[in-house]
């Protein structure tokens, strides 16, 4: 199908972008990388009669570290998310997650604020930013605010910026040592969507679970983090029986959600195998 009619403007600068959005508030859209915005503009289950671009600002890119964090510009792609060295090496999880999104085209493309704005409940990215407790950082007319992932994704394709702002970057932390971290997906085989999506950040010392964090997406409305689990584990050894056990509780809490590739019980059964799955290759990689 073709879009409905839309006005475009490509701002130049950050603050150009943030005056269009105060002008035309809930008129307006933003595009990025456009792999979640244009799709549901073609279907018109989005018609914005503005369309403010703003893949032609300088500045937003690229990843840098900040003391114990990393920050990652709101329009740096799903590939260069990937095969950043230094995420490689102190943030893996947030590599891992970018890897398995969509295909070639879309990751060359597709950028993380796009996708974290988007906040697609089957998205891989929420999953690991609540895991990590990372932090996303919007700007708008006052100047910026720091909001943590947790606070972030409020429900289906819905999150905590308002109107007049944007994503301009996001930060992780660099991973501590005794810390591993693994994702783990059930990809649909026509979207690449995640079925189920499972990150987990494991912090082992003497052979003890210290910490866990498990972010889980594509079960319910939105991403979520799996406080069940985390409770199970802390303090317990991560031998597979105490994992699977701790795991069956993964979609606790949640309605979860189906559909006529899997119904909300499948996903729920899911959940809970690939947070054991994420869980035991987390640890792993922990020691």
């Amino acid at each position: 199908m073709i879009p409905a009619v839309f006005e475009y403007f490509a701002p130049q600068s950050v603050k150009e972008a943030i005056g269009l959005l105060e002008k035309h508030g809930d008129d307006a859209k933003v595009l990025a990388g456009g792999h979640s915005l244009l799709p549901i503009m073609k279907l018109r289950l989005a018609q914005p009669k503005v369309i403010v671009d703003i893949g032609r600002i300088s500045g937003l890119d690229g990843i840098k570290a900040e003391g114990q964090k990393i920050a990652i510009g709101a329009l740096t792609t799903h590939d260069a998310v990937e095969h950043n060295t230094l995420l490689m090496e102190k943030c893996p999880l947030l590599s891992e997650a970018a890897a398995v999104i969509g295909d070639m085209q879309v990751r060359n493309r597709g950028t993380i604020g796009g996708a974290a704005a988007h906040a697609d409940p089957a998205a891989d990215y929420p999953a690991a930013l609540l895991a990590l407790d990372a932090e996303i950082v919007a700007t708008g007319p006052q100047g910026s605010r720091t909001i943590p992932a947790g606070a972030f994704f409020v429900d289906m394709l819905t999150t905590s910026l308002k109107p007049n702002e944007l994503i301009t970057a996001l930060h992780v932390p660099a991973l501590a040592r005794g810390t591993g971290s693994a994702y783990q997906k059930h990809p649909h085989p026509a979207s690449g969507y995640a079925v189920v999506g499972v990150a987990a950040v494991v912090t082992v010392s003497g052979g003890k679970c210290q910490r866990a964090a498990i972010g889980i997406t594509g079960v319910a409305g939105k991403a979520y983090r799996a406080t069940a689990v985390e409770k199970a584990l802390a303090g317990q050894a991560l031998d597979e029986a105490t994992v699977a056990k701790a795991a069956a509780h993964a979609a606790d809490g949640v309605e979860p959600q189906g559909d006529l590739y899997a119904s909300g019980q499948f996903r729920a059964h899911l959940a809970s195998v690939y947070t054991k799955r994420a869980v035991l290759l987390a640890a792993s990689r922990a020691k």
